[in-house]
């Protein structure tokens, strides 16, 4: 069977996904083995970058990141990606969507 991408998946496909992904990142921490735990954690997250609406994330806004004390402040959208800065820095990253938690400050 072929695999499909992401962005072809239903929302329950997505949600079986993610759900077939968590047991597998489990099962690699049991193991040990954390570079096939974070591939598993990564895959999730763009998973469920899939189930947002980019359009609930707005250039210029400020937000939490993760469960971490880090913000983002997102200088523009990318499909399913927000480009921006980690904590004011002067570098520019991308992250899923995913990753963005509660809006914290917006521009204008």
């Amino acid at each position: 069977m072929e695999e499909k991408r992401y962005s072809e998946m239903t929302e329950f496909e997505l949600q079986t996904e993610i759900s077939r992904l968590n047991d597998k990142a489990k099962k690699a921490e049991q193991l040990g083995q954390m570079n096939e735990f974070a591939v598993y954690e990564r895959k999730m997250l763009m998973a469920k970058a899939y189930l947002l609406d980019p359009n609930d994330f707005k250039p210029g806004a400020t937000y939490k990141l993760g469960n971490d004390e880090e913000t983002f402040h997102i200088s523009y959208l990318n499909g399913r990606f927000a480009w921006g800065y980690r904590n004011e820095e002067a570098k520019l990253e991308a992250v899923p969507i995913s990753l963005l938690g509660e809006q914290l400050s917006r521009e204008g």
